[in-house]
């Protein structure tokens, strides 16, 4: 059996990535310093010290020299980048003893990295600091892509890194900004810290104070939804706190590149995009629909509180965050539907959100109008455009396969796990949070509760499917296709 897999260039990945692991603990370690929590600091340091020894050894061993990868190389690097990353992103909660189980461990990280936000943890509260430092930060770290960071800090390291974050990058295609995708990564990532020293600004001038208003920074840039607090962002009751949570949850769920036109004058051309435009109707029609019906059957009172948890809950929902200010398994049927939508619509592609993309979702509706369309005119030929540009029949096809792989794993996830015994909403909505990375579901996994009740196989079960939602399903698929380690199959 052949795979003419390049393994130099899977090892070296694998020890950049290990490497910048161990600095990644470093914050961390350094809150529970502050706390003196020195259980959970000897956590980190027996984490953190194998990481970077071990990563330097394999980048020696290595050397610097350019390796060429192929495409078998980038699937097998960026699915082993993100299970390596949560196995030992895992290893401070288990050491510490945040939590007993390792299954669980690798729950909560692989939702910290894959910025999913659906915990197993039952006492937040009661949480070391450093702990919840930690896992909140691997969503800021997971956000914008392990490899665009890795790009970002060490762009010289002689690998394809622009076709192995390709293979990462939320949507159906990945922009390059400038000539060198290592400077793409660089302006991404400095206006991704940018929003996050701006949000935390912001929260700490409406009460919160450093550590709450970074914790619910990185959860809200990375479009992860991890909070410190059991109730969420319903612990802040400021409405200034929670606007500021919805208006940086609407940026972050916008395609990043979209930004580099401003400077540019572009402003025009940047409200022009139509999945902006599209994402932002499915905002606002969703707001209002939702708001109105709390008001006439939801038993709300105040137009602005219902305003405000109409939009704050869509927003946190369309763009996969999943912070909540409220329980709404309690709301309106309609509302509950229409949340249970957002959550498979999600949000921009190169965005830090995931679900299935704006722009997948208006290519699929073009698709099904022009089906209409030649069914009455068979000889017409008519082109799907997006942004009055007509799409390449490939970047259709693979938005179609994306859709129906999509709509597979959804099911088979949710046949796996329905063994646990848990009612069909609970386990249809655990299994769509999952893929879709979003967090909360409805029912057993709703926003007032957590994923602590399924056994160690659905959890497990979750745990990939939130690896697999992240990476966009082809990445992480592609593993398990035959040919994919017999390179003279067909």
């Amino acid at each position: 059996m052949r795979t003419d897999l390049n393994y130099p260039s899977v090892i070296r990945m694998m020890g950049v990535l290990l490497l910048i692991l161990g600095a990644a603990f470093v914050p961390a370690l350094v809150v529970g310093l502050i706390y003196g929590e020195y259980d959970e600091v000897k956590a980190f340091v027996f984490t953190m010290m194998p990481c970077i020894i071990i990563g330097l050894v394999l980048i020696k061993a290595l050397g610097t020299g350019e390796i060429k990868s192929r495409h078998r190389d980038i699937y097998l690097v960026v699915t082993l980048c993100w299970l390596i990353s949560s196995i030992i992103g895992s290893i401070p909660l288990i050491l510490s003893g945040a939590v007993s189980n390792p299954i669980d461990a690798f729950f909560e990280i692989c939702s910290g990295f894959s910025t999913t936000g659906a915990s197993i943890l039952t006492n937040i509260e009661g949480q070391a600091k450093s702990i919840l430092f930690w896992r909140s930060f691997t969503h800021w770290l997971g956000g914008m892509g392990i490899i665009v960071f890795m790009a970002a800090l060490l762009p010289s390291m002689g690998i394809g890194v622009q076709m192995i974050a390709g293979a990462e990058t939320p949507g159906p295609t990945l922009t390059k900004l400038k000539a060198k995708f290592s400077d793409t990564a660089k302006d991404l990532y400095l206006l991704y810290i940018l929003f996050t020293i701006v949000e935390a600004v912001l929260l700490l001038l409406g009460g919160l104070n450093l550590f709450d208003s970074l914790i619910h920074t990185f959860g809200t840039v990375g479009t992860g939804g991890f909070s410190n607090y059991s109730d969420s962002l319903g612990h802040f009751t400021s409405p200034y706190v929670q606007w500021v949570v919805i208006v940086f949850m609407l940026l972050c769920g916008i395609n990043f590149n979209l930004y580099f036109l401003i400077p540019k004058k572009k402003i025009k051309e940047f409200f022009q995009d139509e999945e902006l435009r599209w994402y932002l109707l499915f905002i606002a029609i969703s707001g209002v629909l939702i708001a109105s019906m709390l008001l006439f059957k939801g038993g709300y009172h105040s137009p602005e509180r219902a305003i405000r948890d109409a939009f704050f809950h869509v927003t946190s929902v369309i763009t996969t965050t999943g912070f909540a200010t409220t329980d709404y398994d309690l709301w309106p049927t309609f509302c509950r539907m229409t949340i249970l939508l957002l959550t498979i619509v999600g949000a921009s592609s190169s965005s830090t959100g995931g679900g299935v993309k704006v722009v997948r979702v208006l290519t699929a509706i073009k698709y099904v109008k022009r089906g209409f369309a030649q069914k009455l005119h068979p000889n017409r030929v008519i082109n799907i455009k997006l942004n009055g540009k007509p799409l390449a029949q490939q970047v259709v096809t693979d938005i179609v396969y994306f859709i129906f792989l999509y709509v597979g794993v959804l099911i088979i996830g949710t046949i796996l796990i329905s063994f646990d015994g848990f009612d069909i909403t609970t386990n249809f909505t655990a299994a769509l949070t999952c893929l879709s990375n979003v967090g909360p579901g409805l029912g057993a996994v709703g926003p007032a509760m957590n994923f602590s009740g399924f056994s160690n196989f659905s959890t497990f079960v979750l745990s990939i499917m939130m690896i697999a939602g992240r990476l966009e399903l082809f990445t992480f698929v592609m593993l398990f296709a035959p040919h994919f380690w017999n390179s003279n199959r067909v």
